[in-house]
């Protein structure tokens, strides 16, 4: 379907969907006694207990089986600051995901204000509500401050998907892609372009799987350490990036580099950029709707793989193959939070989905409907938290 017609149809849909989640009551309310057991005079006893210990809520409440998805509607899909209200149809979509692959029960809740300060204090204020905390679609580079912020002050898991959710399918695609090309993950030349949340979550979480020579770019340039441009995500990512220490622009860095990862804009990459980079490259263009290259170009300038964000291509790089399972495992095991290793065992758990036998340049990574996706990164997260200590259960 072309695009113009989807969002045509998308758009008459949601008129007659009105919203794409409601609330479903869990207790039968059709007698008298049904009212005195799930409301008064019953309910003062639950009430009672979780005063005593606030962490029964956890088993009296649904908060074990409930995460909050947060946005200030500053950074919306490609559209930009749009605003919490314009915010809605992302959240709600995201809560129905949440719900079809790991029954996981969400709540949107779209925030209007763009001050630090007043969204964490918010956020946090609630978070007793809630088994965990989705952040989503907010601007960079304030997004960094208010996820490490939350992270110190809450006691469950606090996770931005633009960020962590990414960075976990692009690995898992990676590994596989490597694989297929025959290179180790510690000798390949790689290059991010977009070094905003995406980019630098991305480029974080690969060196934690053994990237060695990771280069990133941003609109200014190949990001080096000291340049005056830096924002404080930028100036941590620089002290451990860019070994070559190279200068310049994109199209320099991308001369022999292995891997091209792009969370950035589309079209900055020409044929002539894809053909400099070293055989067997591995191209994944994610800007969306429209790549950085379309993959077609990518691999007429002999690219070995190519994977998008684009559902009309092979190697789709989608994020609900990460958040779902991510936070089934965090709330099965009652996580304090999703740590490095937590987020690394989900990128190797997707990654083995794809048996040696299936692997190909067309075929790195699950389909997004794989009904085995959440489920084995479920397990891996949960086991992953165990191993940290950082499960209650």
């Amino acid at each position: 379907m072309k695009n113009e017609d989807v969002r045509a149809k998308s758009l008459k849909k949601h008129y007659e969907w009105q919203g794409k989640i409601e609330v479903v009551a869990r207790c039968p309310v059709e007698t008298r006694e049904d009212l005195s057991l799930a409301y008064t005079p019953g309910v003062a006893e639950p009430c009672l207990e979780i005063e005593k210990d606030p962490e029964k809520s956890y088993e009296l409440t649904r908060r074990k089986n409930l995460v909050a998805v947060i946005t200030d509607g500053t950074a919306i899909l490609g559209l930009g600051d749009i605003g919490p209200e314009a915010g809605m149809p992302v959240m709600e979509g995201k809560c129905a995901l949440f719900k079809k692959f790991a029954d996981v029960d969400a709540f949107p809740l779209c925030i209007k204000t763009k001050d630090v300060d007043e969204l964490v204090r918010t956020i946090y204020l609630l978070s007793g509500s809630f088994g965990g905390i989705n952040l989503e679609d907010i601007s960079a580079p304030r997004c960094f401050e208010v996820e490490r912020r939350l992270k110190e002050i809450c006691d469950i898991p606090v996770f931005h998907d633009d960020q962590h959710g990414t960075a976990v399918v692009v690995a898992a695609a990676l590994l596989n892609a490597l694989k297929v090309v025959n290179k180790e993950i510690g000798k390949v030349k790689v290059v991010i372009n977009g070094a905003g949340s995406a980019g630098c979550a991305i480029g974080r979480h690969l060196l934690n799987l053994g990237v060695k020579d990771l280069t990133m770019v941003d609109r200014f340039g190949i990001i080096c350490e000291g340049m005056e441009e830096l924002n404080p995500a930028h100036k941590e990512l620089s002290k451990v990036t860019n070994p070559r220490h190279l200068r310049g622009i994109l199209a320099d860095a991308m001369k022999g580099a292995d891997v091209f990862i792009g969370v950035s804009a589309p079209g900055v990459v020409s044929k002539e950029m894809v053909a400099s980079m070293a055989k067997d490259a591995i191209v994944f263009p994610m800007a969306n709707p429209t790549p950085e290259i379309f993959p077609d170009e990518a691999l007429k300038a002999g690219a070995r793989i190519v994977g998008t964000g684009r559902s009309d291509y092979p190697n789709q790089i989608n994020n609900v193959l990460a958040f779902p399972g991510i936070f089934r495992g965090a709330l099965n095991c009652r996580a304090r939070e999703i740590n490095e290793e937590m987020k690394v065992a989900a990128s190797m758990a997707l990654a083995g989905l794809i048996s040696d036998e299936e692997r190909s340049e067309t075929n790195i990574i699950p389909g997004a409907l794989d009904p085995r996706v959440a489920p084995a990164v479920a397990r891996a997260v949960a086991d992953a938290a165990r191993k940290t200590k950082v499960a209650r259960e």
